[in-house]
């Protein structure tokens, strides 16, 4: 891997690991801060809103270059994630999660055109596959390993430890990372002309569905493996990491298929997969071996389209508007996050707390994602277009 590629996926480690820890810690975050379990939840929503408020940087920052907003993002998770370090009280952690969201979108929209930039010709998608990976590890070891130090030492630990990695990221990041100019400035609504074309809204949506789908399912997978699988509380954070390797193989693996094949369609696999996933979820009993394999398969979906999807975007929004099309998947995502915890909740609520029906409530979702897919690859991407990039590969 090229070390500015390292830098890359340095950056994508913490805003991954800031990203989901909460979920792992939550009940001992409720407790400091005197709150409920389902009022700590909003400190998962603060992130998420952060993220889509964090694209405006993206707007007013056009002409600054890629490195420069790299050290930015930086620089603000560094501020959101030491303040939740110290937060006294729960309005100032819920304002401290919201600063951390901030520079995540924007992130890997900008981490995308520097990796797609730097990459070697016919390998653009494996090299977005890499930075990628930064955040697929930090599922499989940071928020486990984060989970162990809230319940060993303090959730407050976990936080500096991230504020700590932020300001490492920086430092890698003027060394490793080389001057990349900035993108051509369109203007202000230039940077949103890509919207005005139904390409990319069919892939947005597919990330909303597959995201939403999927999310009915991962919201609950700790009650759901433990009253499903018969596993113990102390063996979930193992099968955390097991699906964090399941993100990380599937990362590498959509992003070597991207450069063969057609995005889109590699993306559409990748969403097919998650449907027969939530499939079995619904259909088998549910024993310790179904419920590991399951976690993995679904693991590896859930990161398998990342490179194809965030590549589409940033090719979709040439000409001014590359890093608020790259940043627009990670709306999608975690607008998916969101209610697709909602629907898998519902489906709870009606059957009685039967697991199962966390699957089945997402399936219908992820075929959603899966026709627009298809949709895209029909009508914009060729074969011809896939043989070129075969050859440019073997090149």
């Amino acid at each position: 891997m090229k070390r500015s590629i390292l830098a890359l996926a340095s950056g994508a480690f913490i805003l991954g690991a800031a990203e989901f820890v909460m979920m792992g810690i939550l009940p001992q975050t409720a407790a400091a801060m005197n709150v409920s379990i389902p009022a700590a939840g909003h400190y998962i929503s603060a992130y998420a809103i952060g993220v889509c408020f964090g694209t405006l940087i993206l707007v007013f920052g056009r002409k600054v270059p890629p490195k420069n907003l790299i050290i930015l993002f930086m620089i603000i998770a560094l501020v959101g994630n030491t303040l939740s370090t110290v937060a006294v009280n729960s309005p100032m952690l819920l304002t401290a999660r919201f600063i951390s969201g901030l520079p995540h979108g924007a992130f890997f929209g900008t981490a995308t055109l520097i990796a797609k930039t730097l990459a070697d010709k016919g390998k653009e998608a494996q090299s977005v596959s890499m930075m990628v990976t930064g955040q697929t590890v930090a599922n499989m070891l940071g928020v486990p390993a984060g989970t162990l130090l809230a319940e060993m030492l303090s959730w407050r630990v976990a936080f500096g430890l991230l504020a700590a990695w932020a300001a490492m990221t920086m430092l890698l990041t003027l060394a490793w990372v080389p001057f990349v100019p900035p993108i051509k400035d369109a203007g202000i609504k230039g940077q949103f002309r890509f919207l005005t074309h139904p390409g990319p809204w069919f892939v947005l949506l597919a990330v909303f569905c597959g995201n939403s789908g999927i999310f009915c399912w991962w919201s609950y997978i700790s009650p759901w493996l433990q009253k499903t699988g018969g596993w113990s509380s102390s063996a979930v954070p193992l099968l955390m990491v097991l699906a964090g390797f399941g993100m990380v193989l599937g990362g590498i693996a959509g992003g070597r298929l991207t450069d063969l094949w057609k995005p889109a369609a590699t993306a559409a696999l990748s969403q097919s997969i998650a449907v027969v996933g939530l499939l079995l979820v619904f259909l088998i009993p549910g024993n310790r071996m179904s419920t590991a394999m399951l976690t993995f398969v679904l693991g590896f979906a859930l990161f398998f389209n990342s490179a194809p999807q965030q590549l589409l975007m940033v090719q979709a929004g040439q000409g001014g508007g590359e890093l608020i099309a790259g940043a627009a998947v990670q709306i999608a995502f975690n607008f998916g996050n969101a209610v697709g915890s909602i629907v898998g909740g519902a489906a709870l609520t009606a059957t009685a707390m039967n697991y199962h029906y966390t699957g089945l409530s997402g399936m219908p979702i992820a075929i959603i994602a899966v026709m627009f897919l298809i949709t895209y690859t029909r009508r914009y991407e060729t074969d011809t277009q896939a043989m070129e990039r075969t050859r440019e590969v073997r090149v």
